[in-house]
C-alpha cells in the first residue's frame, strides 16, 4: 500500500486513537491528519474530544452529529430485525461502525484525503466491519489500521 498525504481518522478520544494521530505522521508518513468523532447519542462531550485531537497534531477536528440518522436507519431497523448478538442483546457498537465508515468515508471525500484510518485490530469484528464497509462505498480510498497478531 502506498503512503498517504491525508487521512481521516475514526477518533473517540480514548488512548488509542490519540496515539494514532502521531504515529500515522512519524511511522506512516501521513502529512496531515483529520479526526472525525461520531456523535451516536452516546452522552460524551465531544469539544474536549476536538481540543484533545488538536493537541495530539491534528489538523482539523470533526464531530458528525449522526444521532437521527443511528437511531432511524439503524437501530429501529435492527429491532424490527430482532438483531441480538448472541440472544443477549442489542448490536449498538456492531451497528455504529458501517455508520461511521460512511461519515469516514463522506469525510475523506469532502477534505480531499486519500486515505482513511482507525484503530480497530485483526482480532476482533469491528476491523472487518470499518473495512468491508469502507470497500463498498468506495473502493478506490486507501485503509490505514493497526495489523492484528491473530491472537
Amino acid at each position: 500500500m502506498g503512503r498517504a498525504n491525508k487521512v481521516v481518522l475514526a477518533y473517540s478520544g480514548g488512548v488509542d486513537t490519540s496515539v494514532c494521530i502521531p504515529y500515522l505522521k512519524e511511522e506512516w508518513g501521513v502529512k496531515e491528519v483529520i479526526t472525525l468523532a461520531a456523535d451516536l447519542g452516546q452522552g460524551d462531550e465531544l469539544g474536549p474530544i476536538q481540543e484533545k485531537a488538536l493537541k495530539c497534531g491534528a489538523v482539523e477536528s470533526l464531530v458528525a452529529d449522526a444521532k437521527d440518522t443511528f437511531i432511524k436507519d439503524y437501530a429501529f431497523c435492527a429491532i424490527q430485525a430482532n438483531a441480538l448478538y448472541e440472544n443477549r442483546y442489542p448490536l449498538s457498537t456492531a451497528l455504529a461502525r458501517p455508520l461511521i465508515a460512511k461519515l469516514l468515508v463522506e469525510a475523506a471525500e469532502k477534505y480531499g484525503a486519500d486515505a482513511v484510518a482507525h484503530g480497530c485490530t485483526g482480532k476482533g469484528n469491528d476491523q472487518v466491519r470499518f473495512d468491508v464497509s469502507i470497500a463498498a462505498l468506495n473502493p478506490n480510498i486507501k485503509v490505514l489500521a493497526p495489523r492484528g497478531n491473530g491472537a
